[in-house]
């Protein structure tokens, strides 16, 4: 198969990781990361098949790893050499299109449910993303057993695989798997302000995980008064369009939500703020100031990733603030009561969302460095989401043969 692939080579991850500092494109030429022939994944076992990517997007955590910035955190959560790519919407044996699940739960790893009909997300115990059979791996994209979308197959397990309609494009499909993370944190914010009229609810960061809980709070929280930070002209664009209530420029959230509130500012915290805070972006700014806007006895939901920050934390403590995780998807809890998976609820709302809206422009697996460019510099371009198209190949491909060989 063809495959972007990235080894574990620390020099490479250090050369990738200064080079990422001076130009984005430059750590996909010299950092850990080879596009080449690959052996295709074998199967692990009963209820495993095998997946050809059609589009395949490339996101933060991705780009993270690329240019050497993900945290070390990860080292004993991966094994390598893994082929990156998690967002997927690709096709079967079947000829049946489909979008994976990325999570490697349970069920993939042949361990019981933490109980009945769990996504692979659930649970609370975390000792199976490292045990046997599979190699470590939080998801695929970043496990050797599976393969990854940035490459011409894969393999998943069947509780990881969703059909979808037949008239979904594969452009809407795409942005699925981030849709489902923007509702899961969306879902986190609503339930901290359960029996609030009127709350009012902050995102830092418009970027696709940004946006995609946009789109979660407008559907979950209709009533709430939604105030977004965006750095550039199409992020603003596109969360009004999302519904937002109220978009402006990054540096003047903290003013905003304060008037929205009608509270004082003591030094540089609001005396009150918003009920929750969605930080989409994960670094130490965003953190202090999620910090700052939020208000006494409120939610902080840490949509983006973080690696290593230094955040002044007193406020968090005084104001008895809640920091919470926010970390894919899984089964939620909605607002009527009910309890239906995440992927269900983001395959359901694409098509209201229209998320294709959301993906701005294509590359083939070959042209990799200037898509990892373009999507480093996503928000300055006026762009999203960036995806691999890997249809071309997959003409190429003879998979009834395939499947009979095997």
């Amino acid at each position: 198969m063809r495959a972007l692939r990235i080894d574990r080579n620390t020099g490479r991850f250090m050369i990738a990781r200064l080079a990422s500092g001076i130009d984005t494109g430059s750590a996909a030429k010299i950092g850990p990361l080879t596009l080449g022939e690959a052996d295709a994944p074998a199967l692990p076992g009963v209820g495993w098949q095998r997946v050809y990517p059609r589009l395949t997007g490339i996101c933060g955590s991705d780009l993270a790893t690329v240019e050497g910035h993900a945290s070390t955190y990860f080292e004993n959560w991966v094994s390598f050499p893994f082929v990156p790519g998690h967002e997927i919407v690709g096709e079967l044996d079947s000829g049946e299109r489909i979008v994976v699940e990325p999570v490697l739960g349970h069920a993939a790893r042949g361990h019981a449910l933490p109980f009945e009909g769990a996504a692979p997300g659930d649970g609370d115990d975390y000792a199976h993303l490292a045990l046997p059979p599979l190699e470590p791996g939080i998801q695929i994209g970043f496990c050797n057993s599976t393969g990854g979308g940035w490459a011409t197959e894969l393999v998943a397990h069947e509780s990881q695989i969703h059909r979808i309609p037949h008239d979904m494009s594969d452009e809407r499909a795409v942005l699925i798997e981030p849709l489902a993370g923007g509702i899961h944190s969306a879902l986190q914010a609503v339930e901290s302000v359960r029996g609030v009229e009127s709350p009012v609810i902050a995102v830092q960061g418009a970027g696709t995980m940004g946006l995609c809980a946009i789109a979660g709070l407008r559907t979950f929280a209709p009533h709430a008064h939604v105030v977004v930070g965006a750095r550039y002209p199409a992020q603003v664009r596109a969360a009004k369009e999302l519904g937002a209530t109220t978009v402006v420029d990054a540096s003047e959230l903290a003013r905003t939500v304060r008037h929205v509130v009608g509270c004082h500012i003591v030094g540089n915290y609001l005396s009150s703020g918003a009920h929750v805070t969605i930080d989409a972006v994960g670094n130490s700014e965003s953190i202090g100031t999620s910090i700052h806007i939020t208000r006494p006895h409120g939610r902080i939901v840490l949509m983006g990733m973080p690696a290593r920050v230094d955040v002044d934390l007193t406020g968090l403590w005084h104001r008895e603030t809640e920091l919470k995780g926010s970390y894919t998807y899984g089964t939620e809890t909605l607002p009527d009561g009910s309890r239906r998976r995440t992927f269900e609820l983001a395959i359901e709302l694409a098509g209201a969302v229209q998320t294709e809206r959301l993906l701005s422009a294509t590359y083939p697996l070959e042209d990799y460095v200037r898509a990892l460019r373009h999507a480093a510099e996503a928000g300055p371009r006026g762009a999203i989401k960036i995806a691999f198209d890997l249809r071309p190949e997959l003409l190429k491909t003879d998979k009834s043969k395939k499947a009979e060989n095997r």
